[in-house]
């Protein structure tokens, strides 16, 4: 036998050599599916099959590039000739053979979200709508959800649900604006990111002689993490494999628990409802971690056992366990920020831990701003993946150079970056046009505005730019600070213009916008707790010069070790010795918009699972009691995800804001805060509810549950219904039980399995 069939366990090795037919492999975090995959790949060849009849597709260039370089050190340059990429990539080489028989050149052009966005923005001004209601990034979403989903401009506007949508979000135009994109794209011999699949597909569909001679050419189709797949991918994936008297040799690898990128049109029911397209599959799992000590893999076992709908597994290892989970709970979200930095200071220096094994995660990148903040006061240094670091986002730039016009109206760069953001009528031409006669004139760009020689639409324009601005120069020396910031938001149009862009990206600009509102309040709030502090030290100009400082320091000498910044979506296929996975509370992890959809909660559970097999041997999860956000203090309640880990797998690291206290057991988090330990709850069965449904146990409609009432919670048991509150359709009860550690608890009735007594 082959040696490297030596290096796999039984598991590995059987999906390895079940070469004919469908096969499914669910593979566990760390459970080794890239070498399951690369040397089923050898294995085909060694076998005598055609490396180019070998179809590999991934989600990263990465991901078939180590794929390749893998295959080869096993069976030599062969490797080269498998067809290994990308979905994009290889579509794209497929289509440039084949394009002309839909009507494009071979040599069609491939715009990215830049040329795409900018091409919408082109249309939109051309309709003369409005841009901030017809948000170029939003209709782009929009768009690419239509094409994921063989929606083409045509049965767009024939979708009498879509064009409700539309209609209701005050955007009726954008059926238009599809067709007229999709035309000025075929005109120009331009295809998008989502057309490299949808005109792939429409070229298997139209043309059989087409599909049959890449249904010939791979007989043997391999797809990595399909998991993340969305409905297009699907459809093209069983053009290729089924057909008349096919084979149907198609091996698919993926875990349904890491499923977390439904907002970008992946759907899990590819992989959960897979078999029923293939009845003759082969199922192997592979459940041993290799990765991570028995705490961390038996937590993520616990939470991922409450998610309704799974393909079943339990993930084991053998590694040995030397630490429990670290559970932080912190008053404040900038104490989380200062105890993180302690804590990795401590860890490096007992455990010898370079930068690069470190990584902190958070939900939204808005959260990087304290843990940037404290990590710089102890010279650690650190690099933001998934995002730019938070004083460099665009959003943030253009909201803090207002912030700069409002104290030095001369700063130019500033004028230059807002004057006409967003947009007012004044053109490049204009701005150059400022800048020409300071220049020639001696005088400051501010200044020039007042004597340029410029057309009475873009002079009226300047006038009414300079005028706010010089409203809020007024304001500067006696306003509170954290008040003009909000109104410089607000009237330059700034939070207009994020609010309109209601994409996963767009929420995270608005979010990063008022982080910067929680910092000023912050700044101030601190500032004045501090005796003898006059106005001076809390005015706007002061917190400019904080950050100016922060943004400009030196980076580290060796860029190479650093700790890892990101968000838990960007840490996927990662590993590190120490994460940090941080506010863990409710309507952060899990987000407050996994309320709206039935299976967002299972999204955000997935998620947090993903977050916590990131480490190898070393996981803290933190949460705060309270945490700025849009301005104001808020009170926290930690996540549910804490209560779903059974407390033998915690330690408990100090109190709010005290020392660090030697480590505790710890029950229910959400007890914790007040004191109160609770026993360890018993550990739900993996697959199976969380609790047993009584067999006569029938849930009461929503509008049955309300102030006064008695119910019963399958969870909670029997409690008292002491209000009811919100919208129709999305009410909350909160609820008081008997038997709860919990003094009261609230429940979104529409999600809620409740039994009036």
């Amino acid at each position: 036998m082959t040696h490297y069939l030596d290096e796999l366990n039984p598991v590995q090795r059987a999906a390895v050599t079940t070469t004919e037919g469908p096969v499914l492999v669910i593979a566990g975090p760390g459970s080794g599916k890239t070498r399951v995959l690369t040397y089923r790949i050898a294995h085909l060849i060694e076998k005598g099959v055609p490396p180019w009849q070998i179809l590999a597709l991934t989600f990263t260039n990465k991901a078939a590039r180590e794929m390749k370089e893998r295959i080869e050190r096993v069976i030599g340059p062969q490797a080269q000739q498998v067809w290994a990429g990308t979905f994009h990539s290889i579509f794209a080489r497929i289509l440039r053979a084949e394009a002309q028989k839909i009507g494009y050149p071979s040599s069609f052009s491939v715009y990215d979200t830049d040329d795409t966005t900018s091409l919408l923005r082109t249309i939109i001004k051309e309709m003369n709508l409005d841009p901030q209601v017809y948000n170029a990034s939003a209709i782009r979403s929009r768009i690419s959800l239509a094409k994921s989903n063989l929606v083409t401009p045509k049965a767009y506007r024939d979708n009498a649900d879509m064009m409700q949508q539309d209609r209701q979000a005050k955007r009726p135009y954008i059926a238009d604006i599809y067709e007229k994109y999709s035309a000025r794209c075929h005109r120009a011999g331009a295809m998008d990111f989502d057309d490299l699949l949808l005109q792939l597909y429409r070229l298997l569909r139209d043309h059989d002689e087409v599909a049959h001679k890449y249904q010939q050419r791979f007989r043997y189709i391999h797809v990595d993490e399909f998991q993340d797949t969305n409905f297009l991918q699907y459809a093209i994936l069983r053009r290729l494999v089924k057909y008349p008297d096919s084979p149907e040799n198609v091996f698919i690898v993926g875990d349904d628990a890491q499923s977390i990128y439904a907002f970008r049109g992946a759907t899990i029911d590819n992989i959960l409802d897979f078999e029923k397209d293939y009845p003759a599959l082969q199922t192997f799992k592979l459940e041993q971690n290799y990765r991570s000590t028995h705490h961390i893999v038996s937590a993520a076992n616990e939470v991922i056992s409450f998610n309704r709908r799974q393909l079943n597994k339990t993930i084991w290892t053998q590694r040995e366990d030397r630490h429990k989970i670290k559970l932080l709970k912190c008053m404040t979200d900038d104490e989380e920020g200062r105890r993180v930095a302690d804590l990795i200071l401590e860890q490096k220096h007992r455990h010898h831990l370079p930068n690069s094994d470190i990584a902190i995660l958070y939900r939204t990148n808005a959260q990087s701003r304290k843990f940037e903040e404290h990590l710089r006061r102890l010279n650690l240094p650190y690099r933001v993946f998934g995002g730019l670091s938070f004083y460099q986002r665009k959003e943030v730039k253009d909201l803090v150079a207002y912030l700069r016009l409002a104290v030095n109206p001369n700063d130019e760069e500033a004028l230059r970056r807002v004057i006409n953001y967003p947009t007012r009528g004044i053109s490049t031409a204009t701005v150059d046009k400022i800048s020409q006669y300071a220049g020639a004139h001696n005088m400051s760009a501010w200044d020039s505005m007042l004597f340029v020689d410029v057309p009475d639409r873009a002079r009226k324009a300047l006038a009414a730019f300079r005028g706010m601005v010089e409203n809020w120069q007024r304001r500067a020396a006696g306003d509170p600070a954290s008040k003009l910031a909000a109104d410089i938001l607000r009237q330059s149009g700034l939070l207009d213009a994020l609010k309109s862009d209601t994409t996963p990206e767009g929420i995270g600009r608005l979010e990063n916008a008022n982080a910067v509102l929680d910092a000023i309040s912050e700044f101030v709030d601190n500032q004045e707790a501090v005796p003898g502090n006059d106005g001076a030290e809390r005015s706007l100009a002061a917190y400019l010069q904080t950050i100016t400082l922060l943004t400009d320091a030196d980076q580290a000498a060796d860029d190479s070790d650093f700790i890892t910044l990101m968000s838990a979506h960007s840490a996927k296929g990662l590993e590190f010795r120490s994460v940090f996975v941080t506010g863990l509370e409710e309507n952060l992890f899990p987000s407050f918009m996994s309320f709206e959809d039935p299976n967002g909660l299972d999204e955000e559970r997935r998620l947090f699972y993903v977050a916590i097999t990131r480490a190898k041997e070393l996981l803290t999860i933190t949460f705060a009691k309270t945490r700025y956000r849009y301005g104001q203090v808020r009170d926290c309640e930690p996540s549910r995800f804490l209560e779903e880990i059974n407390s033998e797998h915690f330690e408990l690291l100090g109190g709010f804001g005290s020392a660090r206290q030697s480590a505790a057991p710890v029950g229910n988090p959400r007890a914790s805060i007040s004191g109160n330990f609770a026993q360890p709850r018993p550990r739900p069965q993996q697959g199976a509810a969380a609790t047993t449904i009584p067999a006569d146990f029938t849930p009461s409609p929503p509008e049955a549950i309300v102030a006064g009432v008695t119910v019963l919670h399958l969870k909670f048991g029997e409690g008292r219904v002491t209000g009811v509150e919100g919208p129709a359709g999305n009410k909350v009860a909160t609820i008081q039980f008997k038997n709860d550690e919990m003094p009261e608890r609230r429940i979104v009735l529409r999600f809620a399995k409740l039994k009036v007594l």
